[in-house]
């Protein structure tokens, strides 16, 4: 039950019973199950937080983005909870890591517990995986300052972050009709130049191409595309990734959120309470990262 309802809405699960097992149950008894078991798996999770003394993998791929799942808040002036509530959207923090060459991350992730707990999350993670106090850890992700923050918090000398090489390009393809009668060509032009570390050159070309500064920012891609990579120019360093075999891409941790957090979190109609979204997002890491077996085997122990 507890796997079904991993998948598909408690009323889904509830046919399904029906259908495989012949098994007839409320859905609001399947809920209590299923919620039940992922409260556990959240407050089972033990992070670890020392510092290796091991050597470890010598490279390993970190990747951390943040995904909107819909939390529904109740109105406390209610004495009936089903009065007043209303739907807001939350940001469930996921990341991944894994050796270089490895198909096989090790995934963490948070939705009330902020940036430090995704950083202790990634740092448990790593851990997972082999790091060791001679590891490097290389990180992408789309430029947001806390993700970057966090490489540099818990990795220290041993990590260094990228900025997304595609979101960069999207940068740039907005940019690209206000500095160029071939955008197409120009932007090609700038992402050769950008793999080659030559960003300063990209820098200067969109320097002198930026819009007045009467132009509200909305308005001038180019500026907005400058700036973007003003801030990040010392995360730029495509041609070094590229030489040692290191993505410059997000895209795993992109499509990780999409099955990992989103096929359960984002189903349509589905509502959650932050609490219950954080126990169902551990639910969903459990199995993810192949804890499925152990946790059973613990239950069983404890009745036993």
């Amino acid at each position: 039950m507890t796997d079904l309802g991993a998948d598909v809405s408690f009323g889904q699960t509830g046919a399904k019973l029906i259908e495989h097992y012949g098994v007839t149950l409320p859905t609001e008894t399947v809920r209590q199950i299923v919620e039940g078991h992922a409260g556990r798996m959240f407050e089972q999770q033990a992070l670890e937080e020392e510092w290796p003394t091991e050597p470890g993998h010598p490279w390993l791929i970190a990747e951390i983005d943040g995904g909107m799942v819909p939390i529904v808040q109740s109105d406390p002036a209610q004495k009936d909870r089903r009065k007043g509530k209303r739907l807001e959207w939350k940001e469930a923090k996921l990341c991944l890591v894994h050796a270089l060459g490895s198909a096989t991350p090790t995934y963490g992730g948070t939705l009330r517990g902020g940036v430090e707990e995704a950083g202790r999350q990634l740092f448990h993670c790593a851990r997972q995986v082999g790091f060791g106090k001679a590891s490097r850890v290389h990180s992408v992700g789309d430029g947001a300052t806390w993700i970057a923050g966090q490489i540099e918090d818990r990795f220290g000398d041993q990590g260094q972050f990228l900025v997304d090489f595609y979101h960069v390009c999207e940068y740039l393809a907005e940019a690209s009709p206000g500095c160029s009668s071939q955008p197409k060509a120009w932007v090609e032009t700038q992402k050769g130049l950008l793999k080659a570390n030559q960003g300063e050159a990209v820098l200067a070309e969109l320097a002198a191409q930026r819009e007045p500064a009467e132009v509200v920012d909305e308005n001038a891609p180019v500026r907005r595309c400058h700036r973007y990579l003003l801030n990040r120019r010392h995360q730029l360093d495509y041609q070094g990734a590229l030489r040692q075999g290191l993505p410059i891409g997000s895209g795993e941790i992109e499509s990780s959120h999409r099955y990992v957090a989103q096929q359960r979190l984002k189903r349509p109609g589905a509502w959650w309470t932050p609490e219950r979204a954080e126990h169902m997002l551990a639910l969903r890491l459990n199995r993810a990262n192949g804890g499925w077996e152990h946790y059973w085997q613990n239950q069983i122990k404890q009745v036993a």
